[in-house]
């Protein structure tokens, strides 16, 4: 399978049984339901499971948060892609926090999360380029995103790497415009007009 066999569509009420699939009841994603850069870190303490739940449906109904990928009709993943400003915890983190020559409102991609069964498969890749086009549908100019760096830290588990890697980014089309440590790097596309 190649990633042009995944089939990638923006969020929305229609999808939403769709996305609780990718998500699961198990493991990281079924605890964190994308809301880990939305909430403040006492409220993301304070909210369970269930409310985090509550809180992307409520996301997915009001607008597109991300993109979700399809395999042979199955859910297969999802990636986060809004305007940096949708997430007040990036501009908390000393990570992704706006340096002054930094684009204002960059679009940003925050999070992958592929299903165990189609890991390998092209899915990130194919999500990455679909979240791309969800931003540039949505008038965006520049998409940033703020991942690791497996060829830095080889030993990076599945769940550290749900920000992508500086490898797909770079397969992307992005480029690094600043590592703020060792194993992350902040990347960046500038989409021209004509695209």
């Amino acid at each position: 399978m190649t990633d042009s066999d995944v089939v990638i569509r923006s969020a929305g009420p229609d999808t939403w049984e769709a996305l609780e699939t990718v998500f699961g009841e198990r493991g990281d994603p079924a605890g964190c339901w994308c809301q880990w850069f939305k909430q403040p870190r006492k409220e993301w303490d304070a909210t369970p499971r269930e409310g985090k739940r509550d809180l992307l449906h409520a996301q997915v109904h009001d607008g597109s948060p991300g993109v979700i990928a399809f395999v042979d009709g199955e859910p297969a993943g999802w990636s986060a892609v809004e305007p940096f400003s949708a997430y007040p915890g990036l501009a908390r983190s000393p990570i992704t926090r706006r340096q002054a020559d930094d684009p204002a409102d960059p679009w940003a991609v925050t999070c992958f999360v592929v299903r165990l069964d189609f890991r390998r498969r092209g899915v990130a890749r194919a999500l990455l380029r679909g979240a791309v086009g969800h931003a540039r549908e949505r008038g965006a100019e520049v998409v940033e995103g703020y991942p690791v760096d497996p060829e830095v830290r080889p030993s990076l588990s599945s769940a550290e790497r749900y920000h992508g890697t500086v490898g797909l980014f770079r397969d992307g089309g992005f480029e690094v415009v600043r590592r703020p440590s060792a194993t992350r790097a902040v990347m960046r596309l500038r989409l021209s007009s004509t695209e």
